[in-house]
């Protein structure tokens, strides 16, 4: 606990003004001189490190709430579409969803805004730390240099996404006092070169040991070798890599207080909200930090988002009737009736494709992975609960305390929304202080060890070591108890497959497949999978020209690899309100319209494929600002 009382200071002592803005709860009240005078604030290394709290905290808002914008990441790939299938608006036909006018940053539309608008906003945190490190009074030159490194942290952490996400965009490496009209695109290139000085400085100073939610030296680690893969040093990538597993080794025993709970295994304890409390955890690396029972923390909500709707009234029983209920009837013991504390109470936001929730989980492969469907204890399934319906109890129906049957008349709304699997080790947060359970406060993970595996299994792919591919990958897979991979089983689609076996709702699926479209297309290597296709970095989002949305493969490996995998988008699969749909220029998200209209005396370009781009100019590399 006492880790959990000096985590909860530092959260508390925030001093500057600037940060409370973009955060849900007041709960880092900055002090009256700090918001007139942030030089006063920040002029030692105790205001700098409360300031970085502030920051490191914001990072929490990606994975928490209703509609986190984490599955806005995860909606942009092959793993998962959008569920909500009662109204018109959510991102399922993105050359409607996605464009630079529309409402990019709504929990009921898309979160694409969200994350440029809350990447510049870190971006400029980080900023103040850094143009202010020169007039900090410090205790010596180690404590100087490890703040300094943790906001270069800070600021990579974010234009890591942009870069991924939006392309070129501007780079700005200080503090701005007053209001700036004259913003240009940088080369991405360029931005990722800058990003890797940055963290090869931080990777060197910022202190390994931390407290839980801190920038630890590993962390920066592996955002490095994220950099570094994404400039095709896979070396660098390696080295780092080995150092980092060298001292956080794989949780591979039970290890929490959970561990004598019937129906659980390994898999529960490493995601369980005490794993990640537990300082014995060598496998953490970097988390975002809410802590039960404590004011000003977030609720994850998890099952909202990621649990079917099995409340919503479209269940019925075999003879029509409505058959489940968070209520429980009067006098009901039997704690396997309770769905809403059992599963939790979802709204179908996230909905896993065929590919997540049942492809990768192969017989003869994963037959006994933990992590996987084939595991009931691991995954659950709608067949798994019971009607519970109250009235079904009171009227003697049959039906009562069985388990669920999927109507043959269910409509395709309904099938999305309120019908599928869904992995109950990895989404299930308790929700103790709420009527209903859609994920309680819980630290989660940013990086793990399992990643860094996973990262060295793909570095060694780029090599065409795959001998030494297949035994990074088989780290993760023996721990959980999935059959071993053979050199010869090696291909970037094994490797994708893991990252979704094992970082469902931790990773950013749309910035790992991007990524990789990326090395595909500079490194000209011929991708495998697609039959040995070579993809040009020149025409990455395609020709261009507005509302083109071009669906063609061999463009890039985001949308061939989507494609490919999903069985909703560009099925014509739809609904009363949508069609799934996707274009090849969606491997980059539109900038939105009001940050290209409000920049006057600049240009800040739009992606290829939006309306606007026919008015971009060359990208600026960061040595000519």
């Amino acid at each position: 606990m006492e880790l959990k009382k000096k985590i909860i200071l530092l959260l508390s002592i925030s001093t500057l003004a600037g940060f409370t803005s973009s955060c849900s709860k007041d709960w880092l009240k900055p002090k009256p001189l700090s918001f007139y005078e942030p030089d006063v604030a920040l002029a030692d290394a105790q205001g700098m490190y409360a300031a970085l709290t502030a920051c490191e905290r914001n990072m929490r808002h990606e994975f928490f709430g209703d509609g986190a914008p984490i599955l806005t990441e995860i909606i942009q790939s092959e793993v998962a579409v959008e569920g909500t299938t009662d109204k018109a608006g959510p991102q399922m036909d993105m050359d409607i969803a996605l464009l630079p006018d529309a409402d990019l940053n709504s929990t009921d539309r898309t979160k694409v805004g969200w994350y440029w608008d809350e990447g510049y906003k870190g971006i400029k945190y980080a900023n103040l730390i850094i143009s202010r490190i020169d007039k900090g009074t410090f205790k010596d030159e180690n404590e100087k240099n490890a703040i300094l490194g943790t906001a270069y942290f800070q600021r990579a952490y974010r234009y890591f996404k942009l870069v991924h996400q939006f392309g070129d965009v501007p780079f700005i490496d200080k503090e701005i006092n007053e209001p700036k009209y004259d913003f240009y695109s940088n080369d991405r290139w360029s931005i990722l070169e800058k990003l890797r000085a940055d963290l090869e400085f931080a990777y060197q100073w910022v202190p390994e040991k931390v407290d839980r939610g801190r920038t630890s030296k590993s962390a920066c680690g592996v955002l490095l070798m994220k950099v570094c893969m994404s400039l095709l040093d896979f070396d660098r990538a390696i080295a780092i890599g080995k150092e980092i597993v060298a001292i956080h080794p794989l949780m591979k025993e039970r290890f929490t207080s959970n561990k004598t709970r019937p129906n659980t295994n390994l898999m529960f304890d490493l995601h369980s909200v005490e794993a990640k409390l537990d300082g014995a955890n060598t496998e953490g690396l970097m988390y975002v930090v809410s802590f039960p029972g404590v004011d000003g923390s977030d609720r994850i909500r998890t099952m909202r988002n990621g649990v079917p709707f099995w409340n919503n009234g479209g269940i019925k029983t075999p003879d029509g009737k409505t058959g489940t209920s968070i209520i429980l009837a009067p006098n009901e013991v039997d704690p396997s009736f309770d769905l809403n504390k059992n599963y939790g109470r979802g709204i179908g936001r996230l909905r896993p494709t065929w590919y997540f929730s049942n492809q990768i989980w192969r017989k003869g492969k994963e037959d006994n992975d933990l992590r996987g469907i084939l595991n009931h204890d691991s995954w659950k399934r709608m067949e798994d609960l019971k009607y519970n319906e109250p009235s079904l109890k009171s009227s003697g129906s049959p039906w009562y305390g069985k388990n669920l049957v999927k109507p043959a008349g269910m409509s395709v709304e309904d099938s999305i929304r309120l019908w599928f699997s869904w992995p109950q080790y990895k989404l299930f947060v308790p929700d103790p202080l709420q009527t209903q359970w859609e994920g309680g406060e819980t630290p989660w993970y940013i990086y793990r060890s399992a990643e860094v595996y996973l990262m060295l299994a793909e570095s060694y792919y780029w090599k065409n070591d795959l001998g030494q591919a297949a035994m990074a990958i088989n780290e993760v897979r023996q721990r959980a108890g999935a059959s071993l991979l053979t050199a010869e089983e090696i291909n970037i689609g094994e490797i994708l497959d893991e990252r979704a076996r094992e970082l469902y709702y931790e990773e950013n699926r749309h910035i790992e497949l991007v990524r990789i479209a990326y090395t595909f297309a500079k490194s000209k290597k011929p991708c495998e999978i697609f039959g040995g296709r070579i993809y040009n970095l020149n025409a990455i989002s395609g020709p261009g020209g507005t509302n083109s949305n071009i669906k063609q493969v061999g463009v890039n490996f985001w949308y061939d690899r989507v494609v490919s995998k999903s069985n909703f988008y560009n099925k014509g699969v739809k609904h009363k309100w949508a069609e799934y749909k996707i274009s090849v220029h969606h491997i980059l998200w539109p900038v939105p319209a009001k940050a290209i209209n409000s920049n006057l005396k600049g240009v800040i370009n739009q992606n290829v494929g939006y309306p606007g781009a026919e008015r971009n100019q060359k990208p600026l590399p960061i040595a000519n600002k």
